[in-house]
């Protein structure tokens, strides 16, 4: 006896979850899960806050991208969305007023937690890769990792993985420094 045919989840069920909870569609899966802890919270908002000035509005770098919190991204018949997403501006120079974005980021980033790491890694980065995204970066705020990911020949290739409080020059944002104590000073497992 066969199973009957599974329903593919439709944008209709991402628009029908409970708003506290973070909707996505992956591989015509709804994946649901509540928002974020506050380690991961702190991760994402401080890393936003270091890139924000120098690549967002060019104080003290380079400036040239748009980079967003928690965007939702409708790339092909996936919905994801990632922690942090930023375009440079030759990919999009403006956003519309809508609620999502169609356009395909150059970064992503992931801040992992013990609910979303697989997911994060076995889902969403091969999506990613399929549509194109240049780079990903993992964060782990528990174990203070970051990893940096570039997309070569449509294939991940992990570029460096660095940790605790290290300062490092990460692409596609090596123009500047980071500090990655930054991203968990006020987390205390």
């Amino acid at each position: 006896m066969t199973e009957p045919a599974r329903r593919l989840a439709t944008y209709a069920d991402v628009l029908a979850a409970p708003e506290h909870m973070v909707a996505e569609l992956l591989g015509g899966e709804l994946h649901v899960q509540p928002r974020p802890a506050m380690p991961h919270a702190v991760a994402a908002s401080a890393l936003g806050e270091e890139l924000g000035p120098p690549f967002k509005r060019g104080k003290g770098g380079p400036g040239g991208w748009i980079i967003l919190d928690e965007p939702e991204l409708h790339l092909g018949p996936d919905v994801l969305v990632p922690d942090l997403a930023g375009w440079r501006l030759t990919t999009l120079d403006h956003v519309g007023e809508v609620t999502y974005v169609e356009v395909r980021p150059d970064w992503v980033c992931e801040v992992l937690s013990p609910g979303t790491e697989k997911t994060d890694r076995m889902r969403k980065l091969p999506i990613y890769a399929r549509q194109q995204v240049s780079h990903a970066w993992l964060i782990n705020p528990m174990l203070r990792t970051l990893e940096v990911l570039r997309l070569t020949e449509g294939n991940w290739t992990l570029v460096g993985t660095h940790q605790d409080d290290q300062e490092v020059r990460a692409e596609p944002f090596d123009a500047i420094v980071l500090s990655l104590g930054i991203l968990w000073e006020r987390v205390r497992p």
